[in-house]
């Protein structure tokens, strides 16, 4: 595979992750998300995209990643890969194994994203 090749590949695979039109950017970071972090890593199959963003949401929110989290929300809502009663319940569950807080704010998160989106 050519590099323009897995550079397609990557930004065609952020793009569905995301749900939206991602276009090729400057500098090695972003080089480095689309081509190793989208073209390999979230290609590879054994999960789906939806199992891979449960795994992103429960990491995001043991970090105190909430910012990070309210995109991979906002993205499983436009993909429909988890509906409202879902993310509520994955907050609850996460409530449990990484504290009541963490878990919590992950809730006010969905709660957030939610009105946003009733609001359009």
């Amino acid at each position: 595979m050519t590099d323009d090749d897995r550079r397609k590949r990557g930004l065609a695979k952020m793009s569905e992750v995301y749900g939206w039109e991602v276009s090729d950017g400057p500098g090695e970071h972003f080089a480095v998300t689309v081509d190793h972090l989208f073209a390999d890593i979230w290609s590879r199959p054994g999960l789906s995209i939806r199992d891979r963003r449960l795994l992103l949401l429960g990491a995001l929110t043991a970090q105190g990643l909430f910012d990070v989290a309210e995109i991979q929300i906002g993205a499983a809502l436009h993909n429909e890969e988890l509906d409202e009663e879902q993310l509520k319940e994955i907050a609850l569950f996460l409530c449990h194994y990484i504290g009541w807080p963490a878990g919590t704010k992950l809730d006010s998160v969905v709660g957030s994203v939610l009105a946003k989106r009733k609001k359009k």
